[in-house]
């Protein structure tokens, strides 16, 4: 029953926003009046706008390397007429797509319309690409094209096994990530070790629309797929209890190696959700500031010390000084008297 309801409101709701601005309007009204709106996830939830500042369609407009561009590309990220190419079906390519707004929002749904095809024949391709929340933006790395040891969200579309003896897992598979900055990815293991949960998803070489929504609902963690044609969302992830902070940024990567595949994003699109808290629900979904998953221990990150003044060294030295000279005067006071007292002795 649920999936037939989230099945027609999608069915809906992409036939709304491929209308013109008027027609969209007028229908969102009727969906929204009708009661048969989004699906719920919690008591008074519903999509309340479209983030245009943490968002991106065709034709693309505000996407670029300057300051005053809403999204910014990275390496070999390129901006073509129907997609954004984060990487080539080439060898040792990485790219990378940013918004270079934070998001405040506290609870949201990105929906990411992607594909990714080439000339790869059966795991001779890779090596995928992935969507992040994260705290560090333009950050190049080994991590999908992004930078390892990130602090917040990743999820990962990756099409190429890289652990020998893996059999109970086929690719490609979607798995997530939450890091305070103190884990590391293991290539080595496909991110086992570090992963919340995942599923396949058979993404590559399709002839029709592939689709993965995020949504971060009163801590509640859940990912979604639309990759059979049937315009139907089918669950990959849900996690309870996690802490993510505000004001991160979203984005998305992809890096080739040896083996290579196109990686295209077609439409980024985020969702502000409205939802009802009870006060005790107040009180638990306070912001955090480090990303933390409940009965997930994570390593612990011990802050650096933050560098000394110009004045704080000075001080430090000069004390220092006064000490040393204040010790060395009492030192010879203290032997001037006991050879006073060795010498009473004598006589």
């Amino acid at each position: 029953m649920a999936a037939s309801l989230r099945s027609s409101w999608w069915q809906r709701w992409r036939r709304c926003l491929s209308l013109q601005d008027g027609s969209r309007i007028f229908l969102l009204l009727l969906l929204l009046g009708s009661g048969q709106g989004p699906w719920q996830v919690g008591a008074g939830q519903t999509f309340e706008y479209l983030k245009r500042e943490h968002s991106l369609s065709k034709p693309y407009q505000g996407v670029g390397t300057g300051s005053s561009s809403l999204w910014n590309l990275m390496g070999n990220a390129m901006v073509m007429t129907q997609y954004i190419r984060l990487t080539p079906d080439m060898q040792s390519k990485q790219g990378a797509l940013w918004n270079r707004v934070p998001c405040f929002l506290r609870d949201w749904e990105l929906q990411v319309h992607f594909k990714i095809h080439g000339q790869g024949k059966k795991n001779l391709h890779g090596d995928g690409l992935a969507i992040w929340y994260t705290k560090d933006r333009m950050q190049p790395g080994p991590v999908f094209g992004n930078m390892d040891k990130f602090v917040g969200l990743g999820v990962f579309v990756d099409t190429y096994p890289n652990e020998e003896k893996q059999q109970e897992r086929v690719f490609p598979y979607i798995s997530a990530m939450v890091n305070n900055g103190s884990l590391s990815y293991d290539h080595e293991r496909d991110g086992r070790p570090t992963e919340l949960g995942g599923c396949t998803a058979i993404v590559r070489n399709l002839h029709y629309d592939t689709f993965l929504v995020i949504r971060y609902v009163k801590r509640h963690l859940t990912i979604m797929m639309d990759i059979d044609g049937k315009h139907e969302w089918r669950d990959c992830i849900e996690v309870p209890g996690v802490r993510l902070p505000r004001g991160y940024y979203f984005g998305t990567s992809s890096i080739t190696g040896d083996l290579s595949d196109n990686h295209d994003v077609i439409s980024l699109k985020l969702f502000e959700l409205t939802v009802e808290r009870t006060p005790e629900e107040e009180k638990l979904h306070r912001d955090v500031f480090l990303p933390s998953v409940d009965n997930m221990k994570l390593p612990e990150m011990t802050a650096p010390l933050p560098p000394l003044s110009g004045l704080a060294l000075f001080l430090i030295v000069f004390f220092s000084l006064v000490f040393s000279v204040f010790a060395i005067v009492i030192g010879i006071i203290l032997y001037n008297k006991w050879q006073e007292q060795s010498r009473k002795r004598f006589y």
